[in-house]
């Protein structure tokens, strides 16, 4: 991995220290030849990875940078997925179970398993979980994807409910399909550590706040 990588939440508004500045930012880069100013001035000062949700304007940078193959030689993505906020306004809305029941297909067995147990969820998470990186990897055809992230919002739900083997489906998953590493970004790292070794995952990649 580069020691130094670029993120993307300043061109959605988002700024953990002021929101009155991520209003603003909000504001300016909705202008997509905004987002890929700031993107040819680190990539001319040597910085060649984007670390990057799946935001429909994401979608349209990658559009940019597949039309001009010579401007970004050697340019790189690491997503992260999925998008991280819808899910969060769901816990906020619905609660951590409710939220994951919202999203799911009303008779399905993940429902069946919130209700009555884990021991019935692991073929369908597996089914579901594969097609929702396929969705969201879509945008990324054609280029590099040396690294691919599983969302905080995901990761730490997933730790709380206990669903292990989720981790292990998409590590596998992942390295197969796209010959990627794959990441996981969580606020709870210790548990996290615990869970990918107990699941066989040795040497993980993961992304974790460190507080001011």
């Amino acid at each position: 991995m580069d020691r130094l990588l670029f993120g993307d939440n300043q061109f959605f508004g988002i700024n953990h220290m002021s929101e009155e500045k991520a209003r603003a930012q909000a504001m300016k880069f909705q202008d997509l030849s905004e987002i890929i100013a700031v993107l040819d001035a680190a990539y001319d000062e040597g910085i060649r990875t984007f670390m990057c949700t799946t935001h429909d304007r994401v979608a349209l940078v990658c559009d940019h940078v597949r039309a001009n193959p010579s401007r970004y030689e050697g340019f790189k993505f690491y997503p992260c997925m999925p998008y991280a906020h819808k899910y969060a306004n769901a816990v906020t809305d619905y609660g951590m179970m409710g939220a994951v029941g919202h999203f799911m297909p009303d008779e399905g067995l993940l429902k069946t398993a919130i209700k009555g147990g884990m021991s019935l969820a692991r073929k369908d998470i597996e089914g579901l979980a594969t097609i929702l990186i396929d969705m969201e990897m879509k945008m990324f055809r054609g280029l590099e994807t040396p690294v691919i992230f599983l969302q905080n919002v995901v990761v730490d739900l997933l730790l709380g409910m206990g669903m292990k083997d989720s981790f292990r489906i998409f590590h596998d998953y992942v390295r197969e399909k796209y010959d990627a590493e794959p990441g996981f970004i969580t606020m709870n790292l210790p548990m996290l550590l615990d869970t990918l070794d107990e699941v066989g995952i040795q040497n993980p990649i993961v992304c974790a706040n460190i507080n001011k």
